[in-house]
């Protein structure tokens, strides 16, 4: 399925970032820079998606979210500078999908996108994700390193799977936490920790000087960064 993505963004250098990189993912994109640009390509276009910012000219992203809603359940990704608590329940209790703070990591949002994408959609196409020995396919889950294939729950799946698709990325476990869960998760961040160290056991030749899942102490886990 090619996914079609309505960018709304009034800030040039960001929107073209955003766009850069999900034409590089291979999405179609169209870019209003303002709200009443934003519901008239929505109301003469199909999407599968909506990255909406909330400050803009005109009329806001809340408002804009307000009249994609009253016909519309497509997802929606609220892209914005305001980072304040009540901001972001409005933009949930609107109908938002997901919220991104700015200064943001373009990576991160390409892995929210694809991520609501597959759980909206249903996409179970058997993509490949390599790293030097390392191969993981995200539709059979089976992960090989070199010619042996090692056995791995589905939890650590979508662990391994969120850490690879952000390779060289550090994410915190919060962010692990929504990118490879989401909002349905009742664990604590903690946990994470335990499932990086039964993965190291697994991946690592030597868990205690990993080359794969290092940690970066203070801030989090990268895939393929180096030492520890």
């Amino acid at each position: 399925m090619k996914f079609k993505i309505l960018v709304v963004e009034d800030q040039k250098e960001i929107s073209q970032i955003v766009i850069k990189y999900l034409e590089k993912e291979g999405f179609d994109c169209l870019l209003a820079e303002d709200g009443f640009k934003a519901l008239e390509l929505f109301a003469e276009n199909s999407f599968h998606l909506v990255i909406l910012d909330v400050m803009m000219p005109g009329i806001d992203g809340f408002e804009v979210l307000s009249e994609i809603r009253r016909i519309s359940n497509i997802p929606v990704i609220m892209l914005t500078a305001r980072e304040m608590e009540p901001d972001r329940i409005k933009g949930f209790d609107l109908g938002a999908d997901d919220y991104v703070v700015k200064p943001f990591s373009p990576r991160e949002l390409m892995g929210r996108v694809r991520s609501i994408l597959r759980r909206v959609y249903n996409e179970k196409e058997d993509r490949l994700l390599e790293f030097e020995d390392l191969q993981l396919y995200t539709g059979s889950m089976r992960l090989l390193k070199g010619d042996k294939e090692i056995e791995i729950t589905s939890t650590e799946f979508k662990l391994l799977k969120t850490l690879m698709e952000n390779k060289g990325l550090v994410l915190t476990r919060e962010q692990i936490i929504d990118l490879a869960f989401g909002v349905g998760y009742d664990g604590i961040d903690r946990n994470i920790d335990s499932y990086i160290r039964r993965l190291r056991s697994k991946l690592e030749d030597d868990p205690k000087n990993p080359k794969y899942l290092s940690t970066k102490y203070g801030a989090g886990y990268v895939f393929g960064g180096g030492k520890q």
